[in-house]
């Protein structure tokens, strides 16, 4: 099954186009189709031997030894609500990275690759807060589910969305040495859009904004935060009215490496500071974070680090603002 992975385009000439790999694969008892982003997967491989574990999560099988390494194996089916998968011999495991983590997801079966627009990814169209999907897509006329494997993990693993009392208090000092230092300095607008198509992690981000008194301005893909911030500086400095945008990069209709590009090229929106903040990482997302001109790249979800990139960035553009506001 590692031959699937062989057929991966050379992912640096996808990165900037607003394109992507999906892994489409299928869950037992099901004959719906499912995708991953390839971005995600590090190895397929037929189901390895499963430990029980005590007081394991129910949707967790076991943890297997693959490569030296001990990863949980979270069965896909019944994590969204599926039943038990119990063909074990005849199935896969799709190990994947995501928020700084390595983890196995048993699956039916892999399908193939293929060869995606982030434009023809579209936002699903359900109701209700109990479904697991973030996007979907049509491959050869067969509806395909891309699934919001973020809601996925924080179910079985919460993360810590609050910024740590430390690092609250630190910028409460800050503020009052910066008020005490020049108090007839302008109060400016402390406005964050966020652009994340994950339910969960858009939640995340807010509420880490809100630990240290920002408010966000959520939107739910790359394309949504483009108009959204074109419609903004109509009313005059984007800067004046958004401080800053938090990004994810993998987002349907407009990836965010996109969304950078676009702003980057943009009069209007150039001087907006942008973090992409996603579950991707590695030397090769950095890269890519400087061809298109973010100001940072964060892997998720640590609260803390990212409280601190967002109120330097935030004071690094207030600075500059403030500077500008002088000098006219």
């Amino acid at each position: 099954m590692a031959g699937v992975l062989d057929s991966v385009n050379q992912l640096t000439e996808l990165v900037g186009q607003n394109r992507l790999e999906l892994l489409l694969f299928r869950l037992p008892g099901r004959d719906q189709l499912y995708g991953i982003n390839v971005f995600k997967v590090k190895e397929v491989l037929e189901c390895p031997r499963l430990t029980a574990m005590p007081r394991l999560n129910k949707n967790v099988r076991g943890v297997a030894h693959v490569r030296g390494q001990t990863i949980s194996i979270i069965d896909m089916g019944l994590a969204i609500g599926g039943r038990m998968n119990h063909e074990l011999e005849r199935s896969y495991v799709i190990i994947t990275e995501y928020n700084r983590s390595v983890q196995g997801f048993l699956v039916g079966g892999v399908d193939r690759i293929v060869n995606l627009d982030w434009s023809s990814i579209m936002p699903p169209k359900v109701v209700g807060k109990t479904n697991y999907l973030t996007a979907v897509t049509q491959v050869d006329k067969q509806l395909v589910e891309i699934l919001d494997v973020e809601k996925i993990l924080d179910e079985i693993c919460p993360n810590d969305k609050n910024v740590s009392d430390a690092v609250v208090e630190e910028f409460r000092k800050e503020d009052s040495e910066a008020e005490a230092a020049k108090p007839d300095r302008p109060k400016l607008v402390r406005k964050v859009m966020v652009a994340d198509d994950s339910s969960v992690a858009r939640n995340q981000v807010k509420r880490a904004l809100q630990s240290i008194n920002m408010e966000a301005i959520v939107v739910e893909n790359g394309l949504q935060a483009l108009e959204k911030l074109r419609e903004l500086a109509q009313n005059g400095p984007i800067q004046e009215q958004i401080g800053l945008l938090i990004s994810d990069i993998e987002m349907p209709e407009m990836d965010g490496y996109t969304l950078t590009a676009n702003i980057r090229q943009d009069p209007k929106l150039a001087a907006l500071k942008v973090i992409l903040h996603t579950s991707l990482s590695g030397v090769f997302n950095q890269a890519m974070v400087k061809k298109v001109g973010a100001d940072n790249f964060i892997a998720k979800f640590n609260p803390d680090e990212l409280a601190k990139a967002v109120r330097h960035l935030m004071d690094e553009g207030e600075e500059e603002l403030f500077q500008a506001i002088r000098n006219n």
